[in-house]
C-alpha cells in the first residue's frame, strides 16, 4: 500500500505514545485482559539493563616477532625469520555495545638474531653473525576494546551481523628473562621482575571477530608490543657492542595470534553482538526524492493501521482504534477495554460498565474477565521485572475489588526438560503471588502453582524455534483464572 511521508510519521510518532497490549478482541461484549510483556519491557540501552550476556573469556595462541631491536626476527642477516611461540587468556567485560575492558595474561617465547639459539651457528657466519638471543616473557594488561563494527555501522545497513572489527590498546607489567647465545654458549643476559617501574610496557593493535555461534567467537589479532627497555632482544646493557649496533631506543615486537571468546550468561546475545538497530520495529526503502511516496508494507496491512503484517501482533485491530508499535490497540488504564471502546480512558473500570468505575464493585465477575495477561519473563529467569509493576498494581486493585478467589499460574515456553520448566513455572507464580500479598492482597485469595511448558499461550511454538522470540516470551508468563 502506498503511503505518503506525513502518513508515515503519524503511523510511527503515535505508537509510541502509548502501551502495548496483546490482542484485545470483543467476546460477548465482554474484552480480554491485554496487558503483555511488550507494553512495559522497553528498557534502556546498557548493560546495567542485564539483556544480554557481557562477560566472557578468551583465550588464544599465536607467534611474536622482534621487529624494532638490536637482535630482530624478520629478515635476520641470513635471510632467515625466527618464530617464537605466545598465548593469552583473558577475562572481559562489555560496558557498551561498542567499548569493553580487558584484563588480560600473555605468556611467550621471542627468538631472535642471527639463528636459532637451539641450534649452532652456521659454519660460514662472521663474528658479527654469530649471535642469537631469546626472551621469555610474561605479561600482565589492562586493555581497551573498541568494537568499531558496532560504533560505526550505517543506519541503512540490513546485512547480517556475523563479522566485527575490535581495536585494542592498553598497558601493563612485563616480566621477562633475556638469553643470549654466541661463540661462548648461551647465558642469561637480562631479568626483570614484574611490578617494578621499568616493567611498564604498552601495546596496540586490532583484531577481526567472526561469530560462530551465540556463545562462541573465534578472533585473528595483530598487536604491537612497545616494551620500552632496549634489553629486551638479549643484546645485553646499552654500553656493550651488540646493544650499540641499532639507534633504537626500545625492542618492540608484533604478536599475532587466533583465538576463542566463550560468552557467559543466561541471555541469548552478548552485548557487543547486539545491534540497536534491531530495536526498530519498522522498514523503509530508500527515498529516491524527498517528498516520494514509498512502500512501507510489502507484505500489507490488513487492518490498515499503519503497522504491517510481518510485525502486526494483531491484524485484526477494530477500525479506528489507536495502536502501539506492535500494531496493538491501546488500552491508557490498563482495565482491559481498548480506549476505543473505553468511556473513561485513564480511569480502570469493570469491562461490563465500558471501561467506567462503579459506585458499588461488582460482585460477580465472569471468567473471561477475571483473566489477567501479561506477566512475562526472561529466559530461565523468575525474577519479576519492574517493567510489570503496573500490571501487578493493576491486578491487586482488580482481585481487591472482586469477591472471588484466584489462582496464580506459572508457565515456561518449550526450551529445556519438562521438570526444569515445572520447577520454573512454579517459582514464577510463587514469587507474583508473594508481590500481591505485600501490596494488600490478602493470601486466602490466591493459590500459586506451576504448569510448566504444559500451558502454552502460542501452543504452535513446540519447538520454539518455530516461532518468533515474542510469541516464545509471551508464553514464558504468569496469568491468573478464577478458582
Amino acid at each position: 500500500m502506498k503511503f505518503n511521508l506525513a502518513s508515515v510519521a503519524l503511523a510511527m510518532a503515535i505508537p509510541m505514545s502509548g502501551f502495548g497490549q496483546d490482542t484485545a478482541t470483543a467476546v460477548n461484549n465482554q474484552y480480554q485482559k491485554t496487558v503483555s510483556e511488550e507494553s512495559f519491557t522497553t528498557s534502556p540501552f546498557n548493560a546495567s539493563a542485564k539483556r544480554f550476556n557481557d562477560w566472557s573469556i578468551s583465550v588464544g595462541a599465536g607467534v611474536p616477532l622482534m621487529q624494532t631491536a638490536d637482535l630482530t626476527s624478520i629478515k635476520n642477516g641470513n635471510g632467515k625469520n625466527l618464530f617464537g611461540y605466545s598465548a593469552y587468556v583473558s577475562i572481559d567485560k562489555a560496558i557498551t555495545h561498542a567499548f569493553g575492558l580487558k584484563l588480560q595474561y600473555d605468556r611467550g617465547e621471542t627468538r631472535q638474531g642471527w639463528f636459532n639459539t637451539k641450534d649452532a651457528a652456521p659454519a660460514n657466519a662472521s663474528a658479527y653473525q654469530q649471535v642469537a638471543g631469546r626472551t621469555q616473557y610474561d605479561a600482565i594488561s589492562i586493555l581497551g576494546d573498541i568494537n568499531f563494527s558496532n560504533l560505526l555501522r550505517r543506519v541503512d545497513n540490513r546485512s547480517a551481523f556475523r563479522w566485527a572489527l575490535h581495536g585494542y590498546a592498553g598497558i601493563g607489567t612485563l616480566a621477562y628473562k633475556a638469553f643470549q647465545k654466541d661463540e661462548a654458549g648461551q647465558r642469561l643476559m637480562t631479568e626483570v621482575k614484574p611490578f617494578k617501574l621499568n616493567s611498564l610496557f604498552g601495546q596496540a593493535g586490532a583484531g577481526l571477530k567472526y561469530k560462530i555461534s551465540n556463545r562462541v567467537d573465534i578472533e585473528g589479532r595483530l598487536m604491537y608490543v612497545i616494551t620500552g627497555d632496549d634489553e629486551f632482544d638479549g643484546g645485553g646493557v646499552h654500553t656493550s657492542a651488540i646493544n650499540q649496533r641499532s639507534e633504537n631506543t626500545s625492542d618492540n615486537f608484533f604478536n599475532a595470534t587466533l583465538g576463542l571468546t566463550f560468552n557467559l550468561g543466561k541471555h541469548d546475545n552478548h552485548l557487543m553482538w547486539h545491534d540497536p538497530l534491531q530495536e526498530i520495529y519498522y522498514k523503509m526503502d530508500v527515498l529516491a526524492e524527498k517528498n516520494q511516496d514509498i512502500t512501507v508494507c510489502k507484505s500489507g496491512d490488513a487492518d490498515n493501521d499503519g503497522v504491517c503484517d510481518d510485525w502486526d501482533r494483531q491484524i485484526d485491530t477494530p477500525a479506528g482504534a489507536r495502536v502501539d508499535g506492535s500494531g496493538v490497540a491501546l488500552d491508557t488504564d490498563l482495565d482491559g477495554v481498548i480506549d476505543l471502546y473505553d468511556k473513561c480512558v485513564t480511569v480502570p473500570g469493570p469491562v461490563e460498565n465500558q471501561g467506567c468505575p462503579t459506585s458499588n464493585p461488582v460482585g460477580t465477575v465472569d471468567d473471561q474477565s477475571r483473566v489477567l495477561e501479561g506477566i512475562e519473563f526472561d529466559l530461565n529467569s523468575d525474577r519479576i521485572l519492574p517493567s510489570s509493576t503496573p500490571i501487578l498494581n493493576n491486578a491487586v486493585n482488580y482481585i481487591n475489588s472482586s469477591q472471588g478467589d484466584y489462582r496464580v499460574v506459572g508457565a515456561t515456553d518449550t526450551r529445556g526438560t519438562a521438570g526444569y520448566n515445572m520447577k520454573l513455572s512454579e517459582k514464577r507464580a510463587g514469587n507474583v503471588k508473594n508481590y500481591l500479598v505485600k501490596n494488600g492482597v490478602q493470601s486466602g485469595k490466591l493459590e500459586a502453582v506451576g504448569r510448566g511448558k504444559q500451558d502454552l499461550k502460542y501452543p504452535e511454538c513446540d519447538p520454539a524455534t518455530k516461532c518468533p522470540e515474542w510469541k516464545n516470551k509471551a508464553n514464558r508468563r504468569v496469568y491468573f483464572e478464577a478458582k
